[in-house]
């Protein structure tokens, strides 16, 4: 199950057909899957959820955490692979990363620690930066720890934190008002579904602003924004495709240890910099795992 459209998620969803190949399994001849997509609508997840559940599939893999409440409201038997959830613990989804327990495993991300970094990142390309906004969807699991982190990262170098809420594009158009009335200088984005769903949108508001944007993930720099750091949200579904083979082959996700990322990934745009008049010290450029030109 996915937040977004399969346009706008087809290079990402790949990876789980990526590792399952690895893996040896064919589509069509060793397994066959049932795409469910909420095109950013969070109040049709129990919809899909339930629709899986009459389908009686073997094993669910959630590309968004969004979906896991709905998901484990609508079935305690069939096995649920989240690929990438912060705070599985604290969120209550499992007991405890080494023994998960129930019928939930996957893949936990590390959400805090990446916006961290952003913000550290922006104050080097930043000097000066006194403002930032943060772009949060008040209805996503990742809202509450990741504007947690900023606000600790944001106090520990004196920044003004400024949060706008959107659930859809109007509200993100809304938003960028907002930043601009309270004169920010930058804006972070909380990883989400519906704005991984309008990261193009995204970006040409804040290039018209000219405001530096940060992203957990890399899709969202490729359509424009300026610069991401975080895991590679594809390699995530490619490593979930093991835990599915483990499933298949009788696994209990109840003893399946939650698995962490290993690698985080900077990736800069310097297209869009130069656009919006932002000049990336050579330094910071070197250490950026890619930059698109």
């Amino acid at each position: 199950m996915i937040g977004g459209t399969p346009a706008g998620s087809s290079r990402v969803s790949v990876g789980l057909i990526e590792g399952l190949r690895d893996l040896g399994y064919i589509e069509g001849r060793d397994y066959v899957v049932e795409y469910r997509y909420a095109e950013g609508r969070y109040d049709r997840f129990p919809e899909l959820a339930a629709e899986l559940v009459r389908l009686n599939v073997d094993v669910v893999v959630l590309g968004t955490p969004a979906a896991i409440s709905a998901m484990r409201n609508a079935t305690s038997t069939i096995p649920i692979i989240m690929s990438n959830v912060s705070d599985p613990v604290g969120s209550g989804f499992v007991s405890s990363l080494a023994r998960p327990g129930g019928n939930v495993t996957g893949l936990a991300t590390s959400h805090e620690s990446t916006i961290s970094k952003q913000i550290e990142f922006l104050s080097e390309i930043l000097p000066k930066l006194a403002r930032i906004g943060v772009l949060a969807n008040p209805d996503s699991p990742t809202t509450v720890p990741g504007l947690a982190t900023a606000q600790a990262a944001a106090q520990r170098t004196v920044i003004e934190i400024w949060r706008a809420d959107a659930r859809n594009a109007d509200e993100i158009d809304n938003a960028f008002v907002h930043f601009a009335q309270q004169r920010v200088e930058a804006v972070v984005v909380i990883t989400d579904a519906v704005f991984a769903l309008h990261r193009r949108r995204i970006a040409e508001l804040a290039m018209k602003a000219n405001l530096p944007t940060t992203f957990g993930h890399r899709e969202y720099v490729v359509d424009g924004g300026t610069l991401s750091y975080g895991y590679d949200i594809k390699d995530f579904l490619r490593r979930s495709a093991a835990l599915v083979d483990k499933i298949f082959k009788g696994a209990n996700p109840a003893d399946l240890p939650i698995e962490q990322p290993t690698r985080f990934f900077l990736t800069v745009n310097l297209k869009t910099a130069k656009a919006i008049g932002l000049k990336l010290p050579e330094s910071f450029l070197m250490r950026a795992d890619e930059v698109i030109e």
